[in-house]
Formats: C-alpha cells, structure tokens, sequence
C-alpha cells in the first residue's frame, strides 16, 4: 500500500529532478527513464524506512546512478556507431552539482518549454507535459484521454525522440523565441484544463485530476513568471471556471446548465482569488486572449443570476476576443451573448452563419436548440438537440440533450 504523504511528495519532486538531470546530462529520454526507476525506489522504500531529510537530492542520486548505467548500456550496445563518441557519462562532466537549490523552479519552467516543442504536435505536447512535468504514469494519461496504455506509451515515446533528435539544449529560449514558447506552453495547459472541465469523451463530465494538474501547473508557472498578465489571466480563467464544477452535475452525474445551477454551490474562495488575479492584470496592457475570457468568467461568477448577468458587456469581450482570432467556437458564444444581450433571432442568425465552420460540432445545434426552444419553435429546438445528441461523444452531454428533447416531445403533446 502505497504511503499518501510519500506520494504527495513524490509528484512535484518529479519534474525537478528530471529537470536537474536534463541540465546536467542531457539525454532526455534516457534521463526520464531513469527518473521513472528513482520515483519507483522512493515509493517501494519510503514507506518502510521513512523520508529522507533531504528527498529530493536523494532522488537526483539514485537517477544520477540509473542514468549512468543506462547510458553505459547504451553505449555498449551502440560502441559501433559513430555518434556514441559524442556521448559522455555523468561523471565525466564539468558542471555544478544538480541537486542545486536555486535553479529548481526555473529548471522545471524550462522543462515545460521543452515539452511544448514547436515539432511536436499539440496532443503529444500535452501527454509529455503531463509525464515529465505532471508526474503522471503512462497508464494515467491514457486513461484520461481513452486511449490503451500501450498507444499512449507509443505517443509518449515518439515526443521524447523527437526532442532527442532537435538537439535543443536545456536551457531558457532565446528573447526571440520566448513569446512563441510561452504561448505553447499556456495553449498545452488551457487544453489539459478543458479537457478535464469538460471532457470530450467518456461517461463523466469531469476528470478532476486533469484539470487539477492543470491548475497546479499554471500556478507554477504565475509563481516564475508574476508580471507576465496572460499567465495571470490564463489561471485566473481555470480559477473562476473550476469553481462551478461542484454545481456542474447532479446527485446522478447527469449535466446541469449554467441557468439550472445553484450557485450557492460555486466556490467562493476560488472565485475571489480568481478575481482578483483578472482585477490585477487588466489595467496593466493591452489584454490577451486569456484575460478577456478569465474577465466574461468573472462577470458570470459575480452575477447573482443568469438572468442578471451582464449580457452587453461579455458580448462586448467576445467581440474582442473575435477581433484578435476569428475563432468559431469564440463566435458561437458570442452568438449565444447576443441571443441574451438582444433577443435569440439575432444570436440565432450568428449561430447560422457557422454551419459550415462546425459542421459536425455538436455544440452548434446545442446553441440553435436553445435558441429556437427561447423563439418557441418546439419542432425546430427538438429536431436541434437530437441532431447534437448524435454528435456528440460524452455521455453526460448526449444524455442532456437526450432529455431537453424528450422534454419538448412531451410538452408538445
């Protein structure tokens, strides 16, 4: 039986270790082999013989001497090969020690650059993000996405070499390319979120530790980066969002929309830190993409009411938010403040404008039943949330749907 406190430790130890390692020896498939067998020594002997006092040089240790008998295997197995001259045992290296305080935290920021390789694709970013950085196992990832253990290990692997293979050193980006990787790295995290708040596929509506690995990390990243406002916004957007999870779902797990919760329910410690990390940023720029959609969350969370939201204004950020990337998920909500701020024919004429852009979403006849149902066109909001029902791939949604349309067959009668 595993010890909870060694394995609360063990999690955030994890990528500061690899960390500490890449930095030192490079190699990172190699070095994250070895940290996988350090954590599996912690977890077995721990428990039985108690923590050290100094855990994580403890872990650095015994990685530093599994990654020496790799390496030294690996050499012996390519001795032929030319490129294993190149390649050098930690004990031959200059470097300072790799337990080293001080760099930790931005060793694992640099660890999250890695991972968000611009060669890689986004879903193999975010299953080496929630490996290296998450200190989830293989199995874990595979079961958040639905995918076998043994596909899920294939995607991990091909990441690894593909950053083996780009020769990027360990180490920050450049001035100029910063930008771009931070961008990645918060795009990689807003998509672990989403997709633990909502996930796409599966019979839940959550998976709670997705979107709780996706907090923890971006609180990391604020805490390296606290002037940086998109980071801020991008936390303060899980924040406000996360808090409402509890009212999400009834006693049956089955869906309840925003204007059936109770929000009595919603967090209000996460929501006024929530706010008050938006209130901070906004004044100081030109907001991003992030802190516009952490604001339209904040005028949700602070409406007493679905009615009493401030409909005008979310739809002004949307607008926004349109104005920076025409993106057809960002104009369906526009579509459905519109709907709210002005009457559901306008927001029905947007949404219509975007058959062709998300065909096959079921997002999109979701929004057109529940505009057509506000219209009092019952056949037409029925045939809608059947249509959307058969899109989509999460139960708790198709159930929904399910229901609003058997609701209507019923109030028609």
């Amino acid at each position: 039986m595993p010890d909870p406190v060694a394995t609360d430790l063990l999690r955030p130890l994890a990528p500061q270790v690899l960390a500490a390692l890449v930095r030192k020896y490079g190699h990172f498939d190699t070095a994250e082999d070895a940290v996988q067998e350090a954590l599996l020594a912690a977890a077995t002997q721990w428990p039985a013989d108690g923590v050290p006092a100094k855990p994580l040089a403890w872990l650095i240790t015994v990685a530093s001497r599994r990654l020496t008998d790799l390496l030294r295997a690996e050499q012996a197995r390519r001795q032929r090969e030319q490129t294993v001259a190149r390649w050098a045992l930690p004990e031959d290296w200059l470097t300072p020690p790799a337990d080293r305080q001080p760099s930790d935290a931005d060793d694992t920021l640099i660890l999250l650059f890695l991972c968000c390789h611009p060669a890689l694709s986004p879903s193999s970013q975010v299953a080496l993000t929630l490996r290296a950085v998450g200190g989830l196992t293989t199995a874990e990832i595979g079961r958040c996405f639905l995918v076998p253990e043994p596909t899920m290990a294939k995607r991990v692997g091909r990441a690894k070499r593909t950053i083996a293979r780009s020769g990027v050193p360990f180490a920050p980006p450049s001035a100029a390319d910063r930008a771009d990787r931070l961008a990645a790295v918060l795009h990689v995290l807003y998509l672990i979120f989403t997709e633990g708040y909502a996930a796409t596929s599966g019979p839940q509506l959550h998976r709670v530790e997705l979107s709780a690995e996706a907090i923890r990390l971006t609180r990391l990243v604020h805490r390296l980066l606290p002037e940086d406002d998109e980071v801020a916004g991008l936390l303060a957007l899980m924040l406000l969002t996360d808090a409402r999870r509890a009212a999400r779902t009834g006693p049956g797990g089955e869906l309840i929309p925003m204007e059936e919760q109770d929000r009595s329910r919603w967090d209000a410690g996460t929501i006024a830190e929530g706010i008050a990390l938006i209130t901070a940023a906004l004044p100081r720029g030109i907001p991003g993409p992030y802190q516009l959609q952490a604001a339209i969350a904040a005028l949700h969370d602070e409406a007493p009411s679905y009615a009493a939201t401030d409909w005008p204004q979310i739809a002004l950020l949307y607008e926004r938010l349109l104005a920076a990337a025409d993106n057809p998920i960002v104009a369906l909500n526009h579509a459905v403040a519109v709907a709210m701020a002005v009457g559901p024919a306008a927001g029905l004429k947007l949404a219509d404008d975007l058959g062709e852009r998300l065909a096959g979403d079921h997002r999109l006849p979701a929004v057109r039943g529940h505009l057509l149902e506000m219209l009092g066109d019952i056949a037409g909001a029925r045939g809608a949330y059947l249509a959307a029902a058969e899109r989509t791939t999460s139960i708790p949604q198709q159930r929904y749907l399910l229901s609003r349309a058997a609701r209507l067959e019923s109030s028609g009668d």
